[in-house]
Order: C-alpha cells, then structure tokens, then sequence
C-alpha cells in the first residue's frame, strides 16, 4: 500500500506522525509525498482553537476529494477529545484515539476487509503508561524531536488539551537514550525533548526534565540539546543551575505567559503571577546571559478589559521576548472558559492581536540587534541560491553566502548585520 500523512498541530504530533509512519514503512508499505497515489491517507488532527478544527475538517474534505478511492484515516487531538464530530464527517472512514496509535495499521487492513466505517476512541485512564510509536528516523536532516512526556494536569480555564491527552505520563531514561542513539546514527547532531506538558516530565518518578537532557546530551554524535515549550512555575534555581552544568544544552527557553496580567492570569487558572515570571525571567538571564527567552500570549480572554489588555501589553515590552506567538482566545466547549461572562468581541480581539504582534515585532527586532559582533555557533539546515540558513544554540536565525556545502555542519560565524528578523555573517575559520 501507498501511504500518505498530513499533520497538523504541533511538535508532538510531528514526532507521533513519525512514529505512525515508521509502522508502515516496518511491514514494507510505501510512504508516498503525493496525495493522488495514495491508498491510505492519514491525517493527524489539532483541536488546541476552533480553528485548528476548522482547518481539520477542512483537510479531510480537501483530501478526499484529491484521493477519492483511498482509507482516510484521522487521529489526533480533536478526534480524541470531540470523536462525535467525526459522524457527521462522511470523507473519514476510521477516527482512532492518541492511546490507539500503534494499532492503525491493523486497523486499515480491517477496514479493507469489512469497509465498515469506525471510531477507535477509548478515554485515557488514570495511570496509564507511555505508550507512543518510537521513531529511528525523522523528516528534519539536521534536527530531530524526541517526545518524552505526554499528557497534562493542569486544566488551564481555557484549554481542552487535557481532556484530549490524558494525565502525565514519562517515558524511560532507558528508551530515550536508546532512540537518541538510533538518531545521531542517522546523522542527526541536534534533538529537541517535546511533550504536551513537557516540565512535567518525571512528576511522581525517581528522574527529572533535567535527567532527560543528560541522558540526550551524553550520546555521542549529539552536538545540541534542546527544549520545547516550558510552564514557568516548574522552573527552579535547582534546575537551571544543573542545566547549566551540561554544555550541549541550548540557552532558549520558550516560557508559556499568556497574559501579562495578574487578574487575566488568575481566571485563565494559571499557577503564577506577572512578579513570578519577571523574576524566572531574570534568573535565566543571570544564569545564561546569552539565552533567549521566547513564549505565547493570549488576547480576547473572557472578561479582558481595556486596562487589562494595556497591563499585559507593557508586561510584554518590560521583558523583551526574542520571539512571541501572538493567538485570539478561542472558544472551547467543555472548558471553565467557555461559560465566563464578558466574551471579548472579535473585532476587539483582533485589534488587540495586531498591537501586540506589533510590539512583540519590535522586541523581537531589538534582540536580534544585540546579537551583532558576536561570533556564535550555528548550526546550518538549508540552502537557496548559495545562502545557507541554521541556528545558533540560542535560536537566533543566522544566514551566509558560501560556495561551500554548509548544510548539517556547525560553524562558527561572525554577525555583521540584521534585517527581517535573521542575522547575516561571515564564517569564521
């Protein structure tokens, strides 16, 4: 059989596609890169906004039409925590839950067989185990995510993630050094740690976040370690102190805000204040002054003035973020949220949204201008027209012109100018 896989969503469900992938290709199916080829066509859903499940429903639709004879087959987050939206979904044949993952290929032949439509969706039960497809391969030449935690326990007012992911659940010290092995084998030198609560990692284990960054960064082969999305209050002097004790760790932390304001924080059900998150901010900094702090906020939350708005607004510029992924409050059935008073009109949420890309834009801009006369270490991934394109270990985007073949190779580069959010250079031999 012919396979193809769409993903939405985020880091997580790029590692979980992976991972589906490498059951097929295991039992010698072919992954094919067109969609008019395919006989199975698997897409791995988001559900985190209303429009993540917008553009779901939009892509079966989509792809339906483009492979009209194939299975189409859809797991993720939305089909686990809204399977009932799937019968009234006509292009999809089989919906199958995150805990059933491993069980698709079976569950294709079976639908060949029978060509019985049918849901797979089971709750996540307290105390259930880690129990994702493990990958020896991944579609980044450079860079590889490894997922290590999954689910979430925190039931932010806002999000439906828990109610798709389960309880926090770790993976193995063993199993994550086994398959970063596999990974520097194939020449990836950089591994990014993922997971829905990925600071959670560890909770209620004899290990921690920081035991996986060892355990990664003491294979051979493996120049980088990095980290995905952190929740602020989980980060202690403790951890920093020993993450700065490994020298393969990258100095970016991407700190979830949300808001910069107290009142907004508490009904969003977030476990701090804007005072909490300035001082993490300071100690990171004092700790690795070459680090990069990046991080999400939200506007349009339910019962978000003017003033509250304005707070979060100038907590954004007193920090300084090297990067902000700006999003309008969604609303979700089934969160504390959705039934607050004081829904924020659209059109406000909007404006809003603009003003403070707009500012973020600019802090943004004001970072990569103090990384000018420095050389760094970068890590190059990709080339058009002789212009090669990496990273340094604090996530700064780095281009230089060179005749020679960059890509997949550290360099040490002098940064000479800066436009557009990238930095440009010279290699230094």
């Amino acid at each position: 059989m012919k396979v193809f896989f769409y993903t939405l969503g985020c880091k997580v469900n790029q590692y979980e596609t992976e991972g589906m992938r490498e059951l097929f290709i295991n039992r010698n199916d072919e992954i094919t890169s067109e969609i008019k080829e395919a006989d199975v066509v698997i897409i791995n859903s988001c559900t985190v906004t209303a429009e993540s499940d917008r553009k779901t429903r939009q892509t079966i639709r989509r792809h339906r039409r483009l492979a009209p004879h194939a299975v189409i087959v859809v797991t993720g987050c939305m089909v686990q925590a809204s399977p009932e939206k799937f019968e009234t979904l006509p292009e999809a044949d089989l919906w199958v839950g995150n805990n059933h993952l491993a069980q698709i290929p079976e569950m294709v032949d079976q639908f060949l067989k029978e060509n019985q439509r049918s849901c797979f969706v089971t709750d996540h039960p307290y105390g259930e185990a880690y129990a994702t497809p493990n990958i020896t391969d991944f579609s980044e030449r450079t860079r590889a995510y490894l997922k290590i935690e999954d689910g979430c326990d925190r039931y932010c007012s806002y999000c439906i993630i828990p109610f798709a992911r389960g309880h926090v659940r770790s993976r193995s010290l063993e199993e994550i050094r086994l398959e970063t092995e596999q990974l520097s084998q194939k020449g990836y030198t950089e591994i990014v740690l993922v997971g829905i609560n990925l600071s959670a990692y560890g909770f209620g284990k004899e290990f921690d976040l920081c035991d996986a960054v060892a355990v990664v960064g003491s294979v051979d082969g493996i120049h980088r370690v990095r980290l995905g999305s952190l929740e602020p209050d989980h980060i202690t002097d403790e951890m920093l102190m020993r993450l700065k004790e490994q020298s393969k760790f990258c100095p970016q932390f991407h700190l979830s805000l949300q808001s910069g304001c107290d009142a907004t924080l508490k009904r969003m059900n977030r476990h701090y204040d804007s005072a909490f998150y300035e001082d993490l901010v300071c100690r990171i900094r004092r700790i690795f002054p070459d680090s990069s702090i990046t991080t999400d906020i939200m506007v349009g939350f339910p019962g978000e003035t003017a003033e509250e708005f304005s707070q979060s607004l100038a907590f954004a510029d007193k920090i300084g973020f090297a990067k902000a992924h700006v999003f309008i409050y969604s609303k979700r059935k089934g969160t504390v949220a959705a039934q607050l008073p004081n829904q924020v009109p659209a059109s406000v949420a909007e404006q809003r949204s603009h003003e403070m890309i707009q500012h973020c834009s600019e802090s943004e801009q004001q970072f990569y201008e103090k990384q000018i006369g420095q050389t760094v270490s970068v890590l190059f991934e990709s080339e058009h027209h002789g212009i090669y394109e990496g990273y340094t270990p604090n996530y700064t985007r780095v281009q230089v012109s060179s005749a020679d073949n960059l890509t997949g190779r550290l360099c040490q580069v002098m940064l000479e100018s800066t436009e557009n959010n990238v930095c440009r250079g010279k290699i230094i031999e």
